[in-house]
């Protein structure tokens, strides 16, 4: 598939070349709270508790705009507001943001309740079909609840997968 950036790749090696387009500390973020919050405005994301300053997430934005995995359109209510909107090529990133959550959940401290890390993982092609009704059909229903603070562990499968 071609690239849409104007950057050119360090390699044609397909890893790298997707690092060079959601490789950095904010693009898949930005990518899960579309998908998994169901968030659509700058003022959602910049308010998404992951502490995104404006600029940086302006920068984002525009970087996934032109990679073509986001797009921007007019609200419908108020021309005047901007709403974002994953493309297909940005939904298409449903199942590697579901391996993350799995695999994060497993080897590290999270906040995540090891039920729902365990309802997701064993109804993978559920919580994907899910993702794409909910795209296909501009639901900005959020997908999961975001997870609690990071301040408590309680709930952490951190190792789970050893067991």
């Amino acid at each position: 598939m071609a690239r849409t950036s104007k950057a050119k790749p360090r390699s044609g090696c397909p890893v790298s070349v997707s690092l060079d387009l959601v490789g950095d500390r904010w693009s898949l973020l930005i990518v899960r709270d579309m998908m998994v919050r169901g968030y659509r405005t700058f003022r959602e994301f910049q308010r998404s508790g992951e502490g995104i300053a404006s600029n940086i997430l302006a920068d984002r934005l525009q970087k996934l705009e032109e990679g073509g995995i986001l797009l921007r359109e007019a609200a419908a209510e108020d021309g005047r507001s901007t709403y974002y909107r994953l493309t297909e090529k940005g939904i298409a990133l449903a199942p590697v943001l579901l391996e993350m959550l799995i695999w994060g959940a497993h080897h590290e401290e999270t906040d995540a309740p090891c039920a729902a890390i365990d309802k997701m993982e064993k109804n993978r092609g559920a919580v994907i079909a899910e993702a794409y009704r909910r795209w296909e059909q501009r639901d900005p229903t959020p997908l999961i609840p975001p997870f609690g603070s990071t301040k408590s562990k309680k709930n952490s499968p951190k190792g789970k997968s050893k067991r």
